[in-house]
């Protein structure tokens, strides 16, 4: 009895095939892997709060009477606040609004030194 032959080897084609298998497969890790990348990044955008505004201008909540005018990240507890402009800041304090002695916008926007 003889000995069985040995399997033929593979031909080019079926090579190829199988490098298409495999990169396919791959390939559908690599989309997985970003999915799950945009899913984590996109939910930790959600819990960053939005920057602070650059201006803001203080009222009173009943009349919106004009009080302040701040620069947005501001450490004061504002009652009640609206924003504005660079423009708006400039016009309001010029116009005899006070600027917050805190965070200084008319020094900020080059109205006092």
């Amino acid at each position: 009895m003889s000995e069985p032959l040995p399997p033929p080897p593979p031909q080019p084609l079926e090579l190829l095939y199988f490098l298409r298998r495999v990169q396919v497969q791959q390939l559908a890790t690599t989309d997985r892997w970003i999915k799950e990348a945009e899913t984590r990044q996109a939910a930790l955008a959600a819990r960053r709060p939005p920057p602070p505004p650059d201006w803001v201008l203080e009222h009173s909540g009943k009349d919106k009477t004009p009080m302040y005018v701040h620069a947005g990240p501001c450490n004061t507890r504002l009652r009640t606040r609206q924003v504005i402009t660079a423009q708006e800041a400039r016009r309001l304090i010029t116009d005899g609004v006070r600027a917050c002695v805190l965070c200084r916008p008319d020094t900020e926007l080059g109205i006092i030194g």
